[in-house]
This record gives C-alpha cells, structure tokens and sequence, in this order.
C-alpha cells in the first residue's frame, strides 16, 4: 500500500540555493584560474622559416637585375615612299650583305615620275643646246660685223693718207681729201661700235645660256631624286648582319617612314639590364657587372644609365666583350649582377623580407638551443642584393629569421618546432 509522502517547498528551496551557489562557486574560480594563465606562445615550423646566421667580413654591396642581350649596331629600315608590299624576300634570322633586298614595294606613281623627269630633263638639255647654239651664232656674226668694220676702216685709213700726199703735189682737190678724212672718222668710230658689240656679246653668252643651264641640273637632280626613291622601292638592308625583324606583310600599302625591319650586326653585343628605381641611385657608370648568359657569366661594365624611370625601372646599358660564350644572341634572356661597393669588415646577414636600407626593422632572434625566437629591433645599413648590413641589434653568430613573420606581428616571442606554424 503506497503511503503519499507530505511535500517540503521550503527545504526544496534550500536544495535549489545550495546547488546553485555551488556552481557560481565554481564559476568564479575558473575565471580566476583562466585570467591568470598566460596565453600560448605561437610555434613556427623549422622547415618553414628561412634562418640565417649573422656573420662578420666582406660585404659586397650588388644590385641584381634581369634583361635580355642586344646588339650595339642597329639597322632600322624605313620606306622612302607610300606603297604597296609586294614581295618579302628574307624572314627574320637571315644573314644579309649591305646591299641584299629584303623586299619589294610597288608604286607605279613614282615609277611614272621617275619617267616623266626624264623626259623633262631631255627636253631640257635640248633647250639648252639649242640656246647655246643661237649665242655662238649671234657671236660669230657680231664678230664679222666687228671684222668687216676694222677692214673697212683700215681701207679709208689708207686712203686717207694717200690722198693727203696727192693733195700736197696738188694732184686732187681739197675737197676730196676732206671726204677721204671724214670717211676715216666714221669708220673709226664704227670700230669702236662693234668692238663693244663684240666684248658685250661675248660677256652675255654664258648669261644668256646660265639660265637654260640651270634648268637643266634642276632636272638632273630630279631625275636623280626620282631614280633614288625607285630604287628604294627595291628595300636594302643597307648593312651587313642578321635580319631581327620584318614588320610588313605581302599586299600592306605603307607610308613613307614607315618601319619596314630591323637589321642587326651579330657582334658586339650589350646587356640592357631592369634595375628598380629605388636601387638605381647607387649606380655609375664603369661599375662591374658579372652577366649570367646561361652558359657562363660574362665579366662588363655599366655603360650607360637611362635617365628617365619607366614602370619602376631604370634601363641599364652593360658594355660586354666581343667574345662571348656559344649561345649568346640578340634578345636572349640574362641575370645580371652589378658590384655597388665593398665594405671591408663588416656584420652583415642575410636580406630579409621586406627589408629597407639604413633603417630599422624587427626580426626574431634564435635561443641558443634554436626552440624558440624572441623579436629583436635591428638597425640596418647598405644592402644587397642578397644581404644587409647590420650596424646594431645582432652580433655575429646570431640567428635570425629571414622569412615573412608577419603573422605574428602581436607576438614577442615564438616557438620554434618541427611542425607546421600554429599562431
């Protein structure tokens, strides 16, 4: 028989508080315990991190840059005239004399001009014949003129005198010897006339014909300018070496100036070299340049830097020897690495991420036992390359990570272990 057992709210009430308090008891002691424990320390795997030890000695300060090889001596070819491509003769990596045709340019305009100052400058030249003719005709009979009138008055000189002395032995009248004399001085002065006839047509024959002349070599030189871009239809390379590059296909109508190729002599060659901007300014020209062509580094100078920056860039002219190792050609692509400067005695470590020249950054530097890295503050001084400067914060024999340790930026300290990075 079931007995109903009389219920208690007060002491169930009581039950309730006690449990309650117990667990706000235990509650309190756990935030305690949590807020006095220390975070955890980050890990970093050892296969993950690049480490570098600091180290004491030489430092040659280089810059690295990459390019391509080209050639010193450039032909740029370009059209003398508009008109159409007709035939292309050689493709790219042909060798060629200076006087070889590349390609051939249709115009029959010009072919027709080249024509039509050629018959110009015939007529021209009969023109000027035929001028010179009538002068040469017009001083020969000036020059009879001028004969006849000194015979004439040759003739009334003599007769003059001879009627002087008849007059004298009163053998003619004085009448007649004073005819004899007037005739004498009429002829004498026709002389005078035509012999300034003479000397006047003389001095204007090669004015008369100058002009005629002129004309002439005008044409000439017509003629000789429309033979000039005729034969500039017919494209030379107009040196010898190595065609780089033809820029026109069959049936393009070009203009004149238009690039047509490019011809290069084969040797010497130059290293064009990319230096960032930021490195540039530590450049001069005469620095060595050790150029990995691939099948050896080649030994140059800097030649010239461009002055200008381009896509944060600065172009770089290396002047190489003429013998260079087989398989360097035009546009190959080289590494370079230009000496800055050496500085004897010096710390220095490897480059690391990000790093700036002659200024601060933060690095982790190895334990002893290499398990962990505490963040160090580095005060650096000329960089390479591959490596910086160290003037404080690290002495030789330290380690330190190089690598991006950006994600432990709010960490002083890190494990070092032989997993993967745990933050």
């Amino acid at each position: 028989m079931d007995i109903v057992r009389k219920s208690d709210p007060a002491g169930r009430r009581r039950r309730l508080a006690v449990q309650l308090a117990f667990v706000l008891v235990l509650v309190a002691v756990a935030g305690v315990a949590l807020s006095r424990q220390k975070p955890a320390v980050p890990s970093l795997g050892r296969s993950q991190a690049w480490i570098d030890t600091v180290r004491r000695g030489t430092l040659r300060i280089q810059i690295h840059g990459s390019g391509v090889l080209a050639p010193e001596n450039v032909q740029w070819i370009a059209a003398a005239a508009d008109g159409r491509v007709e035939r292309v003769l050689v493709l790219p990596g042909a060798p060629v004399r200076d006087d070889s045709v590349l390609l051939d340019i249709q115009n029959p305009e010009l072919q027709q001009a080249a024509v039509d100052a050629e018959l110009q400058l015939r007529a021209a030249e009969a023109e000027c014949n035929n001028r010179r003719n009538q002068v040469e005709s017009a001083l020969l009979t000036q020059e009879a003129l001028d004969a006849a009138a000194r015979a004439d008055a040759e003739e009334a000189r003599l007769r003059a005198t001879a009627d002087d002395e008849l007059a004298k032995a009163g053998l003619i009248s004085a009448l007649t010897l004073k005819f004899s004399r007037g005739r004498e001085a009429q002829l004498a002065t026709r002389v005078a006339v035509e012999d300034k006839r003479l000397r006047l047509a003389r001095e204007s024959r090669e004015t008369e014909v100058a002009a005629a002349a002129a004309r002439v070599e005008q044409l000439r030189a017509l003629v000789a300018l429309r033979h000039q871009q005729r034969d500039g239809l017919h494209v030379r390379a107009g040196r010898a070496g190595i065609v780089q590059e033809v820029a026109v296909e069959p049936g393009q109508r070009v203009n004149a100036g238009a690039v047509l190729a490019r011809v290069a002599a084969p040797f010497p060659l130059k290293a064009v070299i990319q230096v960032s901007e930021v490195q540039a300014s530590q450049l001069a020209a005469g620095q060595a340049v050790d150029v990995d062509v691939h099948t050896g580094i080649v030994r140059g100078t800097v030649a010239r830097i461009d002055p200008s920056v381009h896509n944060g860039s600065v172009t770089v002219d290396v002047a190489l020897p003429r013998e260079l190792p087989s398989g360097a050609r035009p546009d190959l692509s080289v590494d370079a690495t230009i000496d800055v400067a050496t500085i004897a005695n010096a710390v220095f470590v490897g480059r690391p991420v990000q790093a700036d020249a002659k200024g601060t950054l933060m690095l982790f530097r190895l334990a002893p036992d290499g398990t962990t890295a505490v963040r160090t503050s580095v005060r650096t001084g000329r960089m390479s390359f591959n490596a910086i400067e160290v003037l404080g914060g690290l002495a030789p024999g330290d380690r330190v990570i190089l690598s991006d340790t950006s994600a432990f930026d709010r960490f002083d300290r890190i494990a070092i272990t032989d997993q993967e990075a745990r933050p």
